[in-house]
């Protein structure tokens, strides 16, 4: 097979109209809704109108050239401008940044050489669920529409900004009261993308729940996979969820939960009660069955840690795969 490689700036377009032909070649009826106009979505797992239950091939992954960065960012969830270097080359953040400081992150990480994951919600689920602890998408977008007049197109141009993380782990009744439907998911997507229609658009749940959606996703542009012990073989997991992206026409962000996903060989205690971070050995073997995954747009950990990252045996295990990182294909997050 022959692999596609398109701009950022073309992937978006890319995706929606080999939706569209593969919907007409199945003889589905054609959306003639514009994706910019109001939103009619309905908060319930059924195919909003001009959605289409389409079933799409395995789609070739695309290369993001945006960023004249080397390969994909090794970031870290929690992560500051302050502790980028030549290893750790970005982060994910969504409660530290507002509106008023947002521009000074990414400048920040732009000048040395990082990249970024903003969540725009800020990082407490408490700020967008309703009383009764279900997800708000109201106030959800009321959060993100407060960026509204923020100049975030010169970070989206330059490849800083890797991607909006909308919601993390949308599947979990535990988190949500009730998981938090696939067509929600996607109207979330295409709020962002009314704001910035450049911005890859990426929810932390893997791509095999994504696809379990009764409709071909237009906006949402990547999925993701966190290894930690009870998913089995890394490799093969990954495999699958790589297969399971590239079905749905999706990115694939993949990462370790190194603070919190260990399987207790380490004795190192993470940070919460009955974990174990990773050892450097678990770091190596788990982190570069992720990055084997050609599909990777982004390597993301969880969560920064300052002494377990200072540790000598950590930082070497992390050197290793940051290199990898940086060899990787600078593969786009938009599928």
């Amino acid at each position: 097979m022959h692999r596609l490689l398109l701009s950022p700036a073309h992937a978006f377009s890319g995706r929606l109209a080999l939706a569209g032909l593969l919907a007409f070649s199945f003889a589905c009826v054609e959306d003639s809704a514009d994706p910019a106009g109001p939103s009619t979505i309905e908060a319930a797992d059924t195919p909003a109108e001009g959605m289409e239950a389409v079933e799409l091939d395995a789609a070739p992954t695309l290369i993001d050239t945006r960023s004249s960065l080397p390969g994909i960012v090794f970031g870290t969830s929690g992560m500051r401008n302050e502790d980028l270097d030549k290893v750790h080359t970005g982060w994910k953040n969504g409660g530290p940044l507002d509106p008023s400081n947002i521009l000074k992150w990414l400048s920040g990480a732009r000048a040395k050489g990082g990249r970024a994951i903003v969540k725009l919600s800020k990082g407490s689920d408490s700020y967008i669920k309703n009383s009764d602890g279900t997800f708000s998408l109201s106030k959800w977008k009321a959060l993100v529409g407060a960026y509204r007049n923020v100049n975030l197109d010169p970070y989206i141009k330059d490849g800083t900004i890797v991607g909006h993380f909308l919601i993390d782990e949308p599947h979990r009744s535990a988190r949500w009261g009730k998981p938090i439907s696939h067509a929600t998911l996607e109207e979330m997507a295409k709020y962002s993308k009314q704001l910035w229609p450049q911005m890859p658009t990426m929810i932390r749940v893997v791509p095999s729940w994504l696809g379990e959606a009764k409709f071909a996703y237009r906006y949402v542009d990547a999925g993701w996979a966190q290894y930690e012990p009870g998913k089995g073989d890394p490799k093969r997991w990954v495999e699958a969820e790589t297969a399971a992206a590239k079905r749905e026409g999706l990115g694939l962000v993949v990462g370790l939960n190194v603070t919190d996903g260990g399987d207790g060989s380490s004795g190192i205690r993470g940070d919460s009660r009955g974990k174990w971070a990773m050892s450097a050995t678990e770091l190596r073997t788990n982190g570069l069955a992720m990055l084997s995954s050609s599909h990777g747009c982004a390597f993301i950990m969880r969560a920064h840690v300052e002494s377990y990252y200072e540790r000598s045996d950590i930082r070497s295990a992390m050197a290793e795969l940051s290199s990898k990182a940086k060899a990787h294909a600078r593969t786009s997050c938009q599928g």
